[in-house]
């Protein structure tokens, strides 16, 4: 339903995964609001961060560094068992080879997210979540609502932003406990990736509804990945959402 006309219209932000090599950059860029940018441990390399980094600041799209395991080969999705002060030092070089190439562009890092095998393991593992922040100084953080990275970036005084993935099947949709719930399924699931765009956009409509996300995220690296974009910017438009950076 559309807001009458003396109400502010409710935030949303629309991020999508960008510069791993697999993802129609340029195309997602002219959709997304925020940009989770690959920093060369899972994807990427410094031509590539260099023409995302441009093309955000010329779009006033916000930049996110996208950190992960060292883990090209597996492409950041395998779980691996790296000591906290070498995933804190290789988190920091990370962050600081995209900011310094955004600063370049006259754009800056505003907000970290992790990708793959690290993004889930920092959502229960206390320890590594805890080298991903010291390894980010004071950049928000974006990430699953109520998992224990934000519940640590939280108590530490650093903002945090919780995000839902209206291309992904959840846990808690198998339980009974309804969309947004439990972690995500598995990749290698069957039903786990969701393809059909108008289904992905009602499922991104939901979620911003819920009021228990700030931002929903576009896989960039799915087939059809800027039809998908496109579609969930429109509904959550049509549907009275203002959707902009966080």
């Amino acid at each position: 339903m559309v807001p009458p006309d003396n109400a502010s219209p409710e935030r949303i932000d629309l991020n999508a995964d960008l510069g791993e090599g697999v993802t129609d950059d340029e195309g997602l860029l002219a959709v997304v609001t925020s940009a989770n940018v690959a920093c060369g441990y899972h994807a990427g390399d410094v031509a590539t961060m260099t023409s995302v980094c441009e093309l955000a600041a010329e779009r006033g799209v916000a930049l996110g560094a996208q950190v992960s395991y060292d883990d090209r080969e597996g492409f950041g999705r395998r779980d691996l068992d790296v000591a906290p002060t070498l995933l804190r030092d290789q988190v920091a070089a990370q962050v600081a080879v995209l900011d310094d190439i955004a600063h370049q562009a006259g754009a800056a890092v505003t907000y970290v997210k992790a990708h793959g095998a690290l993004y889930h393991r920092v959502a229960r593992d206390p320890e590594q979540a805890r080298a991903l922040l010291d390894g980010t100084g004071s950049l928000p953080v974006l990430g699953l609502p109520g998992t224990v990275v934000l519940e640590l970036a939280a108590a530490h005084g650093r903002r945090t932003w919780r995000e839902g993935f209206p291309d992904r099947r959840y846990e808690g949709e198998r339980t009974g406990a309804g969309l947004g719930h439990g972690g995500l399924v598995p990749r290698g699931e069957p039903d786990s990736v969701l393809h059909d765009p108008q289904e992905v956009a009602a499922r991104a409509v939901e979620l911003a509804r819920s009021g228990t996300v700030d931002s929903v995220c576009v896989h960039g690296d799915t087939p059809g990945a800027v039809a998908t974009a496109r579609a969930v910017r429109a509904l959550l438009e049509a549907t009275g959402f203002d959707v902009r950076p966080l």
